[in-house]
């Protein structure tokens, strides 16, 4: 699934996850997944970021990356994951919870904006080879 959100990582998948759990801050991640009929149709991978755009408050709940299934779209698989995603961010004592998504996303924008979130800017990432 990760693979289906993120196609471009797929040779730093593995490096990725280990790293998500082994970083220091590792106690402050965690990955939800729903499951039906014995299958997995979706995740959510949170962590806890000290600052988030938008945010006034800290920490931050933060919805790292957002999947579920194409066939399991539309029947609340995704509610249900960020309605335990904001749960999880209130017992690590958050006060907001916050996501981003590719400036032409617009399919993720929507589930966003449905399920509650605020736009609150459009920003440009740059890099420069030293």
């Amino acid at each position: 699934m990760r693979e289906e959100l993120w196609p471009d990582g797929t040779s730093t998948h593995a490096a990725e996850v280990r790293q998500f759990f082994d970083a220091p801050s590792a106690n402050a991640n965690a990955v939800l997944v729903a499951e039906c009929d014995n299958a997995v149709v979706g995740f959510a991978e949170l962590s806890l970021r000290a600052y988030a755009e938008g945010c006034d408050t800290s920490p931050v709940a933060y919805l790292e990356g957002w999947f579920v299934s194409p066939d399991a779209r539309t029947a609340g698989v995704g509610r249900a994951l960020l309605a335990a995603a904001e749960e999880w961010g209130r017992s690590q004592g958050c006060r907001e919870f916050a996501s981003d998504t590719e400036a032409d996303n617009q399919p993720s924008t929507d589930a966003h904006l449905a399920c509650g979130f605020t736009e609150v800017g459009l920003v440009r990432c740059f890099r420069k080879t030293l």
